[in-house]
């Protein structure tokens, strides 16, 4: 059977309300009594009563995460990140993922509300907006992929700055005719990069090679195709990938073909992907969106919200150069 706290209470030859005034945040008892009474709770094997502690204080201490991401690649870190925050203020995330289907996500979402949680966040599987869920009851607050809702907060990635740094190392090194071989195009993320990679090869009065991105999926076989039709539109010296997957098919292509990487052509990839990155030939450079910098501002955001401070608009987080040889050779 549980322990209970008037059998602590019992033990320690007290009252009950001694007992719970040690074991919460009370300063009615001294600071030997509560060392006590806590040390022998522990060693009776007391958990407090979730619920009951919920309606004392008024909050769960559990925070929801919503994500529709079934494989994990970028809501493990976010998640991570979150839980290191919430961590620190002794409570505890619940993760629910909607495998991209909405009748389970409101599933989800009517069983996070009926546990009780303080706030939620939700996590978007690509950076594209995703819908606000409007007053569900509790703060809510968006990762990864903005709310529609300009009154909501939202915490992403800068992808604009992101592409432009990586276009910025490459111009660093020389390179003065780069390719951009990116994902499909109904992707905010590739809008988004493309367009920043342009701006600022335009500002150094350069442009593409071949004019404009080359647009395909987000894989290793497109980033090998691509490399051929970067090829046959002339000479080129740097290739900067909308992701880590096409990157590392751009390297396997530009390797068989006989191209030394980086003395002939350097590569940069997208989202420091560790096993993309570490695992191709050379390892590659790439741009960390830093999703994990990304949960912890997320949810200290969404804990604020929950002690009645609430914010609004979306906050970008910046990425990060992760330099390895591809482009360092």
């Amino acid at each position: 059977m549980s322990v209970r706290l008037s059998d602590v209470a019992q033990a320690a030859g007290v009252s009950v309300g001694t007992v719970s005034k040690a074991l919460g945040s009370s300063n009615d008892v001294s600071m030997a009594t509560r060392d006590r009474l806590r040390a022998l709770a522990a060693e009776m094997g007391y958990r407090p009563n979730g619920n009951a502690r919920r309606l004392r204080s008024g909050y769960s201490r559990t925070v929801g995460m919503l994500t529709s991401d079934s494989v994990g690649r970028f809501s493990t870190p976010v998640l991570l990140g979150a839980g290191d925050a919430v961590g620190a203020e002794g409570m505890s995330v619940l993760l629910c993922d909607s495998r991209g289907d909405d009748i389970r996500k409101r599933h989800h979402l009517h069983t996070l509300l009926e546990h009780g949680i303080d706030g939620l966040i939700t996590l978007a599987s690509t950076t594209d907006d995703q819908p606000s869920l409007g007053d569900i009851g509790v703060p809510v607050v968006y990762a990864y992929g903005a709310s529609t809702d300009p009154a909501d907060f939202s915490v992403v990635p800068d992808e604009d700055a992101g592409a432009a740094t990586a276009v910025e190392h490459l111009l660093a090194l020389g390179r003065r005719r780069i390719a951009h071989v990116t994902g499909p195009v109904d992707f905010a993320a590739t809008r988004r990069r493309a367009a920043a990679v342009e701006r600022t090869l335009t500002a150094q009065g350069l442009q593409l090679v071949p004019p404009g991105p080359l647009l395909g999926d987000w894989t290793e076989q497109w980033g090998r195709v691509a490399t051929d039709m970067v090829l046959r539109a002339g000479e080129v010296d740097a290739v900067f990938c909308g992701s880590d997957a096409i990157a590392r098919g751009v390297t396997d292509a530009l390797r068989d073909r006989g191209l030394r990487i980086p003395q002939d052509v350097a590569v940069v990839g997208y989202d420091n992907w560790e096993a993309m990155t570490t695992g191709s030939r050379p390892p590659l450079t790439s741009i960390d969106p830093d999703l994990e910098a990304v949960g912890q501002t997320a949810a200290r955001a969404l804990l604020e919200a929950v002690q009645g401070t609430p914010r609004a608009g979306v906050q970008r987080l910046p990425t990060r150069l992760v330099l390895r040889e591809s482009t360092l050779g």
